[in-house]
């Protein structure tokens, strides 16, 4: 298994980060991805990466919610810096975590479309997947992509849990993934039937989105790279296969977008 997206640099691990990865080799997990959300924390999230060579991959973004934190045009500057250094180890192997967010406002809306916009031409520029977050903003995401359809893009929706006509939106993107984490597992998701009657399996990678969201029957908790057994299970039983079948379709999933890690594995 591979989970896709999992904040393994944030406080929340910094006591116990060895035992938790620890787990998640014990539950089965091969790799994590591990995105940036924001400048001034990458410099730690890449240390943490490197200290944990060919299982730690990170990825360099500046995530919505922060864009105000800082100023985002220095910031991007410095990003991107990072992203092309021949001296930057480890290597990226995707650019997020980027995207929309509308959900608390959307007081910033402009600036935040300008923001994604330039991290999609990065993508464009250096060939790299994109990792996308996109809450309550379904259709500023679809005019932003549309933009840039026929292009060299691929990536990954993170966290989808919307409706069958989103995902039928977000799918006819055909070098893109849908991410899918712990809410599959919740008891009153409409998730599963969405996964079942609209995604197909080969197009689905699995995520945790750690310390966030844990799974049943861990709800409640801090989530842990561990719990991704959890939804690949729920998986499982939602397809009506078995759970190596998932794991192995998730995975060839994973390796078709993020080309660095199979580069960095024959290495």
């Amino acid at each position: 298994m591979i989970d896709t997206h999992a904040h393994i640099d944030g406080s929340e691990f910094a006591d116990d980060l060895e035992a938790v990865i620890q787990r998640a080799k014990d539950a089965g997990v091969e790799k994590i991805f591990v995105p940036g959300i924001c400048l001034k924390d990458t410099p730690h999230l890449l240390e943490v990466c490197q200290a944990h060579p060919d299982y730690l991959y990170p990825m360099i973004g500046l995530h919505p919610e922060n864009i105000m934190d800082e100023d985002y045009h220095q910031a991007l500057d410095s990003l991107e810096n990072l992203l092309i250094s021949t001296t930057s180890h480890p290597i990226p192997i995707a650019i997020g975590e980027i995207g929309l967010d509308f959900y608390w406002d959307d007081t910033h809306k402009e600036e935040q479309i300008e923001v994604f916009e330039q991290q999609i031409q990065w993508a464009e520029k250096y060939d790299l997947p994109l990792m996308i977050h996109s809450r309550s903003a379904h259709k500023e995401l679809m005019e932003v992509m549309e933009r840039h359809r026929g292009s060299n893009l691929s990536g990954v929706f993170h966290c989808f849990t919307g409706t069958e006509e989103e995902a039928h939106d977000l799918l006819t993107f055909p070098d893109f993934m849908l991410g899918i984490g712990g809410v599959l597992t919740f008891k009153k998701s409409t998730l599963r039937d969405v996964v079942k009657n609209a995604i197909p399996l080969s197009r689905i990678v699995l995520e945790t989105d750690a310390p966030y969201m844990a799974p049943v029957p861990n709800r409640g908790k801090r989530n842990e790279s561990a719990y991704v057994r959890c939804v690949a299970e729920k998986l499982a039983e939602t397809y009506d296969t078995n759970f190596d079948n998932i794991v192995f379709q998730t995975t060839k999933n994973t390796l078709k977008v993020f080309k660095k890690v199979t580069f960095f594995d024959k290495k």
